[in-house]
């Protein structure tokens, strides 16, 4: 994928290595594993079962609802709005990353990322919010598996006022329930596990939606739906910890004033 330094072959070895010592830090029997980066609804319902969640960014990405979805928050008639990495040279996305064994995660995965949702897979590099000598995360970057929308796909949205994709998740719903849940829990994902970051895109969208949903007289509760398990991330830190400068300071100086996560 443009943007990032690390070739596909390079990012794969690492992985290898990456994930042989993890699993011999915990004596797993599982054999190798993979890392998932996820930036949208995998960020508050993976709906897999997972080894490990940790909170981080990749770099030259920028999140953007311009990917349509019709199986999952949608129909055919009124394609929802879903999330998609878009590039961008100073872009940094937040969001985490899940690391399963087996084929399972992957099987699930390809299911309704790939199949239904019109994304492709590729390799990114991935930095971790956080470190430690006792999780076998060292801070540094590693590659994980994506899922990316494109133009070449037939859901493909692309780029549109604002406004109009803010009313399309206002109206939109599917068999996965109403499009606003995906925005709203997304946001809230940002604000409660990455407060100090910022994504301007994502925040504006959610502004319009809750705006257009008070005009229609609808409570935002009632459209989210049931509560998702909690999922407990970046386990190996013992007191949670803002997002700091020790971090942020990764990004390019005049990105700064755009992290607000």
């Amino acid at each position: 994928m443009a943007g990032n330094d690390l070739d596909l072959d390079d990012m794969m070895n690492n992985n290898d290595n990456f994930n042989n010592e993890d699993n011999q830090n915990n004596n797993s029997p599982a054999g190798p594993s993979v890392w998932i980066f996820g930036y949208g609804s995998l960020c508050w319902y993976p709906g897999f079962e997972y080894d490990k969640c940790i909170t981080g960014y990749v770099r030259g990405y920028v999140r953007r609802f311009w990917q349509g979805n019709t199986t999952h928050r949608g129909t055919h008639e009124k394609p929802g709005r879903v999330a998609t990495l878009v590039e961008e040279k100073d872009g940094i996305t937040w969001g985490c990353a899940f690391q399963v064994s087996g084929t399972l995660a992957l099987d699930y995965l390809r299911q309704r990322e790939c199949t239904l949702g019109g994304y492709l897979t590729d390799y990114i590099k991935f930095f971790p919010r956080l470190a430690s000598e006792h999780s076998g995360i060292s801070g540094e970057a590693f590659p994980a598996l994506v899922y990316i929308a494109t133009p070449k796909n037939d859901l493909w949205i692309g780029e549109e006022p604002i406004v109009e994709t803010a009313r399309q998740i206002a109206q939109c719903s599917g068999p996965s329930g109403h499009n606003v849940e995906y925005l709203v829990r997304l946001a809230v994902f940002m604000r409660e596990e990455l407060p100090g970051a910022s994504d301007e895109h994502l925040f504006e969208l959610e502004g319009l939606v809750r705006r257009f949903v008070a005009e229609a007289n609808l409570s935002i509760g009632a459209l989210l739906g049931s509560t998702p398990r909690r999922i407990r991330r970046d386990s190996h830190e013992n007191v949670r910890r803002h997002v700091s400068f020790e971090f942020t300071s990764r990004v390019p100086e005049k990105r700064l004033r755009c992290l607000h996560i």
